[in-house]
């Protein structure tokens, strides 16, 4: 391929690619990704360039407010990366996270969104990847120093990783696991409110895993400390990588068995049971809780 790339029909191989995985999960990638650390020669192969200044990613903006891959280096753009790390093909394209700082004005038909905006906007796969590579931004930026003796920390070339030179301590990436569960009872489904949701919004509980516990027990503990409730027959649906910074969701569902809702105001402002009939504002439908709360929809329909 020549260097002068149709970004137009390379968006559409890149999203609707014959290279398929085989029972594809839930929040899985649709096209096979491959973890790498050199990009594959020559650079003129297509690439995806992730491209973020603080939180907000770069992509080209068209009509009707939809927006569509960058596949341009931030110096082919114009720009100076503070940053830049290839982490991967997907499919046979060269994939690339990049910061940059102070672009008061993007190029022409560019702009930097929030990944939280373009929830549905862009292809599923596209946010995955996105998140990706944030998180490796993220990770690069709070781990420049070893935490061992505090040393600049280096590179790693044959995995993501840091290798401290001074005295050899190896730093991977960040990752925080948190359990998201949905309890039912009968024909309701519990469902609470954090003070950070838009207006009306309800949703799953949710809560990170402690140090020492199985995921089964941060599940109990979860419940119990946020609405005082017992739940038994725990059961794992799906999980999702959650790059707000560096979450992994691990979904479960879960029976009710004992108490009365008692909300913990200093992590939630509201909970209760809802039927299928009169449910709430419900979370995105790309999130694992909406899916979570689907699954319990259907389940009564």
């Amino acid at each position: 391929m020549s260097s002068k790339i149709n970004r137009s029909s390379l968006i559409g191989h890149l999203f609707y690619s014959t290279i398929t995985m085989v029972d594809i999960p839930y929040f899985s990638l649709k096209t096979r990704f491959t973890p790498a650390f050199r990009a594959e020669k020559p650079l003129s192969l297509p690439a995806l360039w992730f491209i973020f200044q603080g939180e907000k990613l770069l992509v080209e903006t068209r009509a009707a407010d939809t927006v569509a891959p960058c596949t341009r280096s931030p110096r082919q753009l114009g720009m100076t990366p503070i940053f830049s790390q290839f982490f991967g093909r997907y499919g046979s394209t060269n994939c690339f996270a990049a910061e940059v700082r102070n672009i008061t004005f993007p190029p022409p038909a560019m702009q930097f969104k929030g990944l939280r905006t373009l929830f549905s906007t862009v292809d599923d796969d596209y946010f995955i990847l996105a998140g990706r590579a944030a998180q490796i931004l993220h990770w690069h930026w709070e781990h420049r120093f070893c935490g061992k003796c505090g040393a600049a920390m280096e590179n790693r070339e044959t995995e993501l990783a840091k290798i401290c030179p001074a005295c050899g301590f190896v730093g991977f990436p960040r990752l925080s696991p948190a359990v998201i569960m949905s309890v039912v009872r009968g024909e309701h489904i519990l469902l609470a409110r954090s003070p950070r949701f838009p207006p009306g919004m309800f949703s799953t509980l949710a809560g990170f895993v402690e140090p020492g516990e199985t995921l089964e027990e941060a599940v109990k503990r979860e419940v119990r400390e946020e609405v005082n409730v017992g739940i038994a027959n725990i059961r794992y649906v799906a999980s999702q990588s959650w790059p707000f910074p560096h979450s992994l969701m691990i979904g479960f569902s879960a029976d009710y068995v004992d108490g009365e809702i008692e909300v913990d105001r200093t992590e939630l402002e509201d909970a209760g049971w809802f039927s299928v009939r009169d449910l709430p504002r419900l979370p995105s439908k790309i999130s694992i809780a909406r899916l979570l709360i689907d699954n319990f929809i259907k389940n009564r329909l």
